[in-house]
């Protein structure tokens, strides 16, 4: 544990340096590998053998490789590429807040004042641009869960939109949807770049400001709650959630994606040991339990939830009826 920052550190400089694209087209040895990322050999070799190490390349005498693995996810040339997450995931504000964790325990919350939840934080305009490839999973089984492929008049709220991946591929999948993104307004250029990417521009529009203060409007017959609810207590979580029940027409879905871990919280794994995320980055944050997020929703007005575990993504998404 107290040198895994290494294996990040090395994850982050082969990213940097786009070692994996070099390496798409075939096998190089050091030196020519350093030729083409503009780095010293010896430093292309150091690096090289302890991505060899790690599983990340292939080495076969003096020559370097890509595992399956790197040539899905960690070459440009990839439509799979997910190097764009460590702008967020090893962004300075992370490992800052992270720095002060100790602190953080002692709080209970943020040790920093711009804590992940302050107004129009930037960090947010980096996780839309970078985190967007790591969602795509979790956003084709949303599109399936609220029944997108019914190709029936859908009105879609995407409550912080982000990059607007979740909104978006609704909106590919159902040429009668029309999505209503709301986010901080820088934040939403972003989403209206992807929009516009995906050719859905025009049945893709923006509520600029804060999600506890900006007029949805009603009539949505699906709310997204996307990575949202592990930002707050639950309190500010259920007053929340009783304005997106305001705004649903009778018999609307909310679908929510979370961490979720089990009564135990230590498993799974990755859902469990996010709490420690937001006790780092937000003033009262939490990974909240599947009975947490059930019992908000009913104090706030909704019907009984239903948990569903996507086998392509280490997230969950509820759906809950009006």
């Amino acid at each position: 544990m107290l040198n895994a920052f290494q294996q990040t550190e090395a994850l982050r400089a082969a990213i940097d340096l786009d070692v994996f694209t070099a390496l798409s087209d075939g096998p190089l040895d050091a030196t020519r590998l350093a030729k083409r990322i503009g780095a010293a050999p010896k430093g292309a070799r150091v690096l090289c053998d302890y991505l060899a190490i790690a599983g990340l390349l292939n080495k076969d005498k003096d020559q370097y490789s890509l595992t399956p693995e790197a040539q899905m996810f960690l070459s440009k040339k990839s439509p799979a590429y997910i190097g764009s997450a460590t702008q967020f995931m090893c962004s300075d504000y992370h490992l800052r807040n992270f720095s002060q964790l100790t602190e953080a325990v002692r709080r209970g919350g943020c040790a920093v004042e711009d804590s992940s939840t302050a107004p129009e934080n930037p960090m947010w305009v980096n996780f839309a641009r970078g985190m967007a490839p790591l969602r795509v999973p979790a956003a084709e089984f949303i599109a399936k869960l609220v029944g997108a492929d019914q190709q029936k008049p859908m009105k879609v709220l995407d409550i912080a939109a982000s990059h607007g991946l979740f909104g978006i591929t609704i909106a590919k999948s159902n040429a009668k949807a029309e999505i209503v993104a709301v986010d901080w307004r820088p934040v939403l250029e972003v989403a209206k770049e992807n929009a516009a990417k995906a050719g859905v521009q025009n049945r893709y529009k923006t509520i600029a400001g804060s999600a506890f203060d900006a007029d949805f409007g009603s009539g949505y017959d699906v709310a997204l709650v996307t990575a949202f609810l592990h930002h707050f207590d639950v309190a500010t979580n259920e007053k929340f959630l009783r304005k997106i029940h305001g705004a649903l027409k009778p018999g609307g879905v909310v679908a929510t994606l979370e961490f979720v871990p089990n009564e135990d919280r230590i498993t799974p794994p990755h859902a469990a040991g996010f709490a420690l995320i937001m006790l780092s980055n937000t003033a009262s944050g939490d990974a909240y339990t599947f009975r947490e997020l059930d019992q908000m929703f009913r104090n706030a007005g909704f019907g009984p939830s239903e948990l569903h575990n996507n086998p392509n993504s280490i997230d969950q998404v509820i759906i809950t009826k009006k």
